[in-house]
């Protein structure tokens, strides 16, 4: 979450090498905040998609603990080169309960993704390393002014910045390669040579 109240303010950018990035943050003297966690992420939806359909986001995470998480359409900003979105999130005492009770209020389990996390903070940007199925990533959440400094720090491309998130990143690899699976789980990639580079390649894209 960013200082400006329940605004989301992040971008990423795809990596092909975490130590090296690793070795940056120590250089840079970001603080490592949180260990590498594997992640658990179930997206929830009605029946009819209706929350995907308007561009929002209901999620239960588990880590080393489980919230619940809203999240609204992008923000509409061209002064911003950001991804801005509103963010609400909650953490509960028990995911299962958790997931009866959205399960209660007529929501199901929709799709799965999963990655490991590590968490840094680079004054106050924090920076986390993510490991999916289909590639890694480095996430800046913070200002935008502080985000454009830190990718500066870290050397990392403004331009090759990317503004999906890996939800969609998951749509456009299933639509490219002709999947047959929604879930972005390392399970799904085990034994596939597939990687989202490859897929951004292809397309050609830069920012989105």
């Amino acid at each position: 979450m960013s200082a400006s109240g329940n605004l989301e303010v992040e971008v990423k950018f795809l990596v092909d090498d975490l130590p090296a990035l690793r070795e940056k943050l120590a250089g840079a003297g970001a603080e490592r905040f949180k260990p590498r966690l594997y992640e658990r992420n179930v997206r929830f939806d009605d029946e009819e998609e209706a929350l995907l359909g308007k561009g929002l986001l209901l999620r239960l995470r588990q880590d080393d603990g489980a919230r619940l998480t809203f999240k609204g359409m992008a923000v509409e900003d061209q002064s911003s080169q950001a991804k801005v979105r509103e963010e609400l999130e909650v953490v509960v005492s028990d995911f299962d309960t958790a997931e009866a009770i959205l399960e209660r209020l007529g929501f199901t389990a929709r799709q799965v993704y999963e990655k490991y996390r590590e968490t840094f903070m680079l004054g106050d940007v924090e920076v986390v390393l993510d490991e999916l199925p289909f590639g890694d990533f480095v996430e800046l959440e913070g200002s935008e002014a502080g985000i454009r400094q830190a990718a500066e720090r870290l050397a990392l491309p403004w331009e090759q910045r990317i503004l999906d998130n890996y939800l969609h990143l998951m749509a456009r690899m299933k639509a490219h390669h002709g999947l047959s699976f929604d879930d972005l789980t390392f399970e799904n990639f085990t034994g596939r040579a597939l990687s989202i580079a490859d897929v951004l390649r292809a397309e050609g894209s830069g920012s989105r």
